[in-house]
């Protein structure tokens, strides 16, 4: 049964407001702590460890429940583990505020589980309900990733200021449940929508797609190429706002002045998380865009060991590398992609891999901060990490598809059988793989 204009706008309005509700709870949880470390510390009587873990263990959550998210979405569909992911959100927020040190850990990683679930399934639910939309709204949702996370950590002492620390970090449990009761009905129209027969001259397409589909991302190159350009591009972001404050300070600026080149290269990010994805998606080729932002990249870091007194120089390049490198790596999940299923799979991929990878930059770079006692070689190791992701990023912004690869079949070749012929309209992105 075929559904009618009215009802195919009026779903597509509700996910509309469910994606916007949906990016606006994926950062606000982690960038809230932060700003509340003082207070959480001595409250717990957390030692410097046990912080340090605290800070930590949202990013490497990210990383493991990443990869988990594709394998729900295909059990129990896609907007049924978007509203699973939001409930255990709220049911996270609310246990932190058990005055209790380990509710307040284990609240933590379930609000990380469920945050990367959530990352892991934008850019799937953009590309099957807006194929036609992915630049805009992929920009759409990163500007608004960022201003969740910008309210996150700006409303923290407020609201900590009005009623305590318990009253700020459960003060996201709200729009969280408020945004799973909106994926709710979109979940249950999902399980109960008879899925339509598909057409004669579609038949071997679809089924072309489905044996495509049981294969193994793992043994893509290009697969692996988008996430390590992810995992290059985050730890980039991450390494140099956890340390740049520090740098900075060293190099003679006051630390008000330090920490507000953070904001700045923060601030930079947002128009350019919405700009840079449209034009992404515009373009057939997006090589010229990686070389371009990876080009900005090597020029900060080499204008931070050169000249670092030129400080807010650099803070602007930085600003327009990180804001743009991100938005990049997230649109090419759909433009390498065929379908929604295959977004989801290589989602899951590069974000796990990615936020993994990404969690050991800042380590290192302080590890070598403390074994050299200096800066240069942190920053001589930045410098070095350009090389992969200038390499990768290139690789994955190629024109083409990730196509999953088979499993070697078992057995002598002579003994299998000759797989049937089918007919599939070829492209010209399918010939480039």
């Amino acid at each position: 049964m075929t559904s009618s204009p009215r009802t195919t706008r009026s779903a597509a309005i509700w996910t509309l407001v469910g994606l916007v509700l949906l990016t606006l709870n994926l950062r606000a949880a982690i960038t809230g702590v932060p700003p509340l470390l003082g207070e959480l510390q001595d409250t717990f009587g957390l030692t410097g460890v046990e912080v340090s873990v605290l800070t930590t263990l949202p990013e490497l959550c990210l990383g493991v429940f990443s990869a988990l998210a594709p394998l729900l979405a295909r059990r129990i569909g896609t907007e049924a583990a978007i509203t699973v992911a939001l409930v255990v959100i709220t049911a996270g927020l609310l246990l932190r505020v058990v005055p209790a040190e380990t509710a307040l850990f284990a609240g933590t990683v379930l609000a990380a589980a469920g945050m990367a679930t959530g990352n892991v399934l934008v850019p799937a639910v953009i590309k099957r309900g807006f194929p036609h939309r992915v630049g805009t709204l992929t920009g759409l949702s990163m500007m608004l990733l960022s201003v969740g996370g910008a309210a996150g950590a700006g409303l923290a002492v407020p609201l900590d200021h009005l009623g305590g620390w318990r009253p700020a970090l459960a003060a996201w449990a709200a729009p969280a449940l408020v945004a799973a009761l909106v994926w709710g009905p979109l979940a249950l129209r999902a399980r109960t929508r008879r899925p339509e027969r598909p057409a004669a001259d579609t038949v071997a397409e679809t089924a072309a797609r489905a044996a495509a589909g049981q294969g193994s991302l793992l043994r893509s190159p290009l697969a692996w190429a988008v996430m390590v350009f992810m995992g290059m591009t985050s730890l980039m972001f991450y390494t140099l706002t956890a340390w740049l404050p520090e740098i900075m300070h060293d190099h003679g600026f006051t630390p008000a002045t330090a920490g507000m080149m953070n904001s700045v290269i923060i601030v930079i990010g947002i128009p350019l998380g919405f700009v840079v994805p449209v034009v992404a998606a515009r373009m057939r080729d997006q090589r010229p865009l990686v070389l371009g932002v990876v080009a900005l990249m090597a020029v900060g870091l080499g204008g931070l060991l050169l000249a670092p007194r030129a400080g807010w120089v650099w803070i602007a390049v930085f600003g327009v590398a990180t804001g743009s490198a991100f938005p990049i790596a997230l649109t090419l999940l759909n433009l390498r992609s065929p379908d929604a299923a295959v977004t989801a799979r290589l989602s899951g991929m590069a974000q796990s891999g990615g936020y993994l990878l990404a969690a050991i930059g800042p380590l290192t770079f302080g590890v070598l901060r403390s074994a050299t006692g200096g800066w240069e070689a942190s920053i001589w190791l930045l410098l070095l990490l350009v090389v992969p992701e200038l390499v990768c990023g290139l690789l994955a912004a190629r024109p083409g598809f990730v196509r999953p690869v088979p499993p070697p079949p078992d057995g002598p070749e002579e003994s299998r059988p000759e797989p049937a012929p089918v007919s599939v309209r070829s492209t010209e992105s399918d010939r480039t793989r």
